[in-house]
């Protein structure tokens, strides 16, 4: 059973999914997966490539952000913004291990791209997310854009 929490009307985060979850984020209109979670995290993991290969059945574009509990890179957050605009129209799930890391690097990208860190941690914390680790990055990057 998917656990998607929807972030805004555009992205959606999720604790680790499996493949038969894929076709659930097809049919709410998912045309991206990113993946934040580094393969072999934790033993009885999907591997990144198997949720991959459902994505490219699925006709779902997927990339891999793998952030570790080290925390994010400028490269992360670059990815991720790059992601965030190619997804066009269609709708993003990203996930990790709880929903968190990839909730905190779409709050990072988003205050890249100039969003107003209030609206963002309102957004996270509608789907059960507290940005408040990276509140001061956030304010940052959204004053430097």
């Amino acid at each position: 059973m998917s656990d998607f929490r929807r972030i805004n009307d555009k992205v959606l985060a999720s604790p680790q999914i499996s493949v038969s979850d894929v076709a659930e984020a097809k049919a709410m209109g998912v045309t991206l997966i990113v993946n934040n979670r580094p393969d072999d995290e934790e033993p009885g993991q999907i591997a990144g490539d198997e949720i991959a290969a459902a994505a490219e059945a699925a006709d779902i574009s997927y990339v891999a952000i793998p952030v570790t509990h080290a925390g994010f890179g400028q490269g992360q957050v670059d990815a991720m913004a790059k992601a965030l605009d190619s997804a066009g129209d269609g709708q993003i799930l990203a996930f990790c291990r709880s929903g968190t890391r990839s909730t905190l690097l779409w709050a990072l990208a988003s205050a890249k791209q100039g969003k107003n860190p209030s609206v963002i941690a309102s957004e996270a914390a509608g789907a059960g997310y507290d940005i408040s680790p990276v509140r001061q990055i956030v304010e940052m990057l959204s004053a430097g854009s």
